[in-house]
């Protein structure tokens, strides 16, 4: 298969993380026959700084040349500290968001058995716990009317039933991929939007009677995440529930550093890991490239290219096995190994197997 990628490596940590994501990327292709081309464009901070748009039309451009878009992070402390800023670097992820049609963004949450320790959950609630949580990416309040003064503001929380139907259709099918139980994560006793969600998931179930449907509101999701995360399978929720759930779910693991996930709709998918730019550890060869590993596995299962997906996820988990880690998931007294350290030996055992 030809692939072309556009890499949009961003603030902070993206570089570093993006650079081991494509050598792992390049070696399965290598492995496999596949050709892969790559171009790599401006985002976030960087193109605020180059260009002064966090989402140039370059970048917007290059994102549809492409097959498939690998992200790293946006963000930086310079913008996050002053609140009279016009132009911040999360306004280009929003723009790449909606530029390319992506509403549903897809955050599996899965645990390693060999780091359920560095959950802050007891052993016996996380061990096994496997879902996806499915936020739709581009309503709500993120992308609904404003209004923003020094004695009021407001955010509108709009929805319509083709977008809420669309989402669903998703989460369904990811479901009947799975274990077949789709929670629908709502506020419908207080929320009007919330209630034509309920209304639309309500009507669309008979459409799915191999799946079993239910629904819970987001503060009781919340809790029974933290109580008894195995109930989940699918969950799907709005925009604001679902950015405040998923973050949620990261904590389960042990460390957001092992999460990917993938943005898709009606233009180029995107793949990401879930954690932010973390400027702190920039250039200091710590952190975690596993997440923007496994966006990699997700981007292969994307184009079903399975045995691709596979055996990057195999290499993760040998990588975790053998105590190939940095600091934040080290067990003790094991050495620290950097962020390049770890992806060459991803690397070198994709390229052994």
């Amino acid at each position: 298969m030809k692939l072309k990628i556009a890499v949009l490596a961003g603030d902070g940590i993206g570089p570093e993380i993006m650079e081991q994501g494509v050598a792992v990327l390049s070696a399965v292709a290598r492995k496999y026959g596949h050709e892969v081309t790559y171009k790599e464009a401006l985002c976030g901070a960087h193109a605020i700084d180059e260009v002064g748009d966090p989402f140039p039309e370059e970048t917007f451009q290059t994102c549809l040349w492409a097959d498939a878009v690998l992200f790293a992070s946006v963000g930086d402390p310079k913008y996050d500290n002053d609140p009279t800023a016009k132009v911040r670097p999360e306004q280009g992820l929003l723009a790449m968001r909606k530029n390319l049609g992506l509403y549903a963004n897809i955050r599996p949450v899965e645990t390693f058995d060999c780091l359920v320790h560095k959950s802050p959950l007891k052993d016996e609630l996380v061990r096994g716990a496997d879902f996806i949580c499915i936020r739709e990416l581009t309503g709500g309040m993120y992308f609904g009317e404003k209004k923003e003064g020094t004695e009021e503001a407001y955010d509108t929380n709009y929805y319509s039933r083709p977008e809420v139907e669309r989402i669903l259709r998703v989460a369904y099918q990811y479901a009947r991929q799975r274990r077949r139980h789709l929670t629908v994560v709502d506020k419908a006793n207080v929320l009007a939007s919330s209630r034509l969600w309920r209304k639309v998931a309500q009507e669309m179930m008979a459409e799915y009677p191999d799946v079993e449907t239910d629904f819970m509101y987001v503060d009781n999701a919340a809790m029974r995440m933290i109580q008894d995360p195995r109930f989940f399978d699918v969950m799907v929720t709005e925009n604001t529930f679902g950015d405040i759930l998923t973050d949620e779910g990261s904590c389960i693991t042990g460390s957001m550093g092992l999460l990917p996930s993938a943005s898709t709709g009606s233009s180029t998918p995107v793949f990401e890991p879930i954690h932010g730019s973390w400027p702190q550890g920039k250039g200091l060869n710590i952190a975690n490239p596993l997440a923007q590993i496994l966006s990699v596995a997700m981007l292969f299962e994307y184009f079903e290219l399975k045995d691709e997906g596979a055996l990057v996820r195999e290499a993760v988990k040998a990588s975790l096995d053998a105590n190939v880690r940095t600091p934040e998931i080290q067990v003790e007294g094991a050495p620290h190994y950097g962020t390049r350290e770890v992806g060459q030996w991803i690397v070198k055992y994709i390229e052994e197997k």
